[in-house]
């Protein structure tokens, strides 16, 4: 650093002889120092650099700086030069290295003319012949720039790792996997695990190695046309994998560089399994409405017309044919409430015999375990039970204050075949006899039932009120899917 001292001296001293350093045209020798000064006052001024010493009493003996001034600076100490702002903290970090003779290095922020900049000092010691320190010389380096492209870069990182963190957290809330690859199909970026593989088993592999064998041939084809025409493609297509079939609504967009050429793909893999199995369970549902609907007017056909075959008027049809039509649309109402899942036989038959089990002294218990039926079990099971209530509405136990129905229902052991066995005895009724023909009720409890549903059915008319047991095969049985529809019935009182 002395030598550095000696050779930037010569360009400027409070004391130098004005004739000093002047190029004379003969003196080779005397065009070097300006020459050289010249330079340098190029190069700091590029840089933005200011190189300045200045004695023991911190007064400024010579500068090199890229603008002009120094005439009002030489001679000047900082108590007179620098705003008190920024005078104590310079002022006590040189007199240290006065003092101990050690460099230091500090930022500090100092008005200019046209603005205020920050700039970077190094203070380093200035030695005498005798090693004494005798003053120093500073380096000031404008890092105004530099350190406003680096809160800039701060900011667009931040911005960039804020707009990342929420991509990826919608891609994580979503069915939405993104992609990229080269033009081999080679996996360069992917955002979530796919087909039962994690990112890192993805990265670097090709579709041959990533796509089920099913599947391959569809995909890859879509990608190659993309990369040999350019233009984005769309298509479903079924994936195989061993969790199952899925399928993705699948976009390919050519990735270029920028130059425009295709260096290869970006994709974005939609999965739509769900929707496809909807829309597959929806066609279903279609098919299966229109066989009911079928099976529903042939239902409502043949009671219409049995109905009619037993009564005597018109008034009295309608008046049949309507209820027992109600009964019907109150057992597809369950249906309709449980999406044709099944229907629990204890909402079923609250629903047939409600109006005798909501009134003051109620006449009908109920009693039984948890017992889903399928949809068919229901619609039939449920005109049946609604021709017991009327029957005994009419003529048994119902007809009469004092009369009670016990409805149970147990789940039988598998010695017993599994299914389920309901009795409806009716006590303390009217005496009840043999009738001399079946009517229509009859017919729906004993025939329909037994022909549909291929239950068991028999009807007993003691005296002491009519006996009903119907057993329901195992197979007429769904599992039930929750407590509201399988859940252990207590008797009602």
């Amino acid at each position: 650093m002395p030598q550095f001292s000696d050779k930037v001296k010569s360009l400027h001293r409070a004391d130098d002889d004005p004739s000093r350093g002047r190029a004379q045209p003969s003196d080779t020798k005397s065009k070097k120092p300006e020459l050289t000064a010249e330079r340098l006052q190029a190069a700091l001024a590029d840089a933005h650099i200011y190189i300045f010493g200045q004695d023991a009493d911190l007064r400024y003996t010579w500068m090199c700086c890229p603008q002009e001034g120094e005439n009002t600076v030489l001679g000047r100490t900082d108590e007179e030069l620098l705003p008190p702002r920024e005078r104590e903290a310079i002022v006590a970090l040189k007199r240290k290295v006065l003092r101990t003779g050690v460099p230091a290095d500090c930022e500090v922020s100092y008005a200019l003319p046209e603005d205020r900049a920050l700039f970077a000092l190094h203070i380093h010691p200035s030695f005498g012949s005798n090693g004494d320190v005798t003053g120093i010389i500073t380096a000031a380096t404008d890092i105004s720039h530099a350190r406003s492209l680096e809160s800039e870069q701060r900011r667009v990182s931040e911005k960039l790792a804020d707009t990342l963190q929420r991509y990826e957290t919608a891609l994580r809330g979503s069915n939405v996997t993104v992609y990229t690859q080269d033009r081999d199909l080679r996996y360069t970026s992917i955002s979530s695990p796919m087909f039962g593989l994690d990112i890192d088993q993805i990265i670097g592999r090709t579709d041959e190695q990533v796509l089920p064998p099913e599947s391959r041939s569809a995909v890859i084809s879509l990608k190659q046309i993309a990369l040999e025409t350019g233009n984005p493609q769309d298509s479903e297509v079924s994936i195989k994998t061993a969790m199952g079939e899925r399928w993705q609504d699948l976009h390919i967009e050519p990735l270029r560089n920028i130059a425009g050429t295709i260096v290869g793909l970006s994709c974005a893999a939609v999965d739509v399994t769900e929707r496809k199995e909807g829309e597959g369970h929806l066609r279903l549902l279609m098919r299966e409405l229109t066989h009911r609907s079928k099976n529903l007017l042939a239902v409502i056909q043949a009671m219409a017309r049995q109905t009619a075959r037993h009564v005597g008027s018109i008034d009295a049809f309608l008046n049949q044919f309507s209820a027992r039509l109600q009964a019907l649309a109150t057992s597809h109402d369950l249906l309709v409430q449980e999406s044709w899942y099944g229907v629990s036989l204890f909402e079923l038959v609250r629903s047939q015999l409600g109006h005798y089990l909501d009134r003051d002294g109620a006449q009908v218990s109920l009693d039984g375990p948890g017992v889903v039926l399928k949809p068919e079990a229901a619609q039939s099971l449920g005109l049946a039970l609604h021709e017991l209530a009327t029957n005994a509405a009419k003529y048994g136990a119902l007809s009469v204050s004092g009369g009670h129905v016990f409805i149970t229902w147990r789940r039988l052991p598998a010695n017993e075949g599994n299914g389920v066995e309901i009795c409806w005895p009716e006590e303390r009724g009217p005496k009840v006899k043999t009738p001399r023909q079946r009517g229509f009720g009859s017919m729906v409890i004993e025939h329909n039932l037994m022909r549909a549903l291929d239950a068991e059915v028999n009807m007993t008319f003691s005296q002491a009120g009519l006996r009903c047991r119907i057993v329901i095969p195992v197979t007429q049985l769904c599992h039930p899917r929750d407590a509201a529809v399988g859940r252990p019935v207590a008797p009602i009182l």
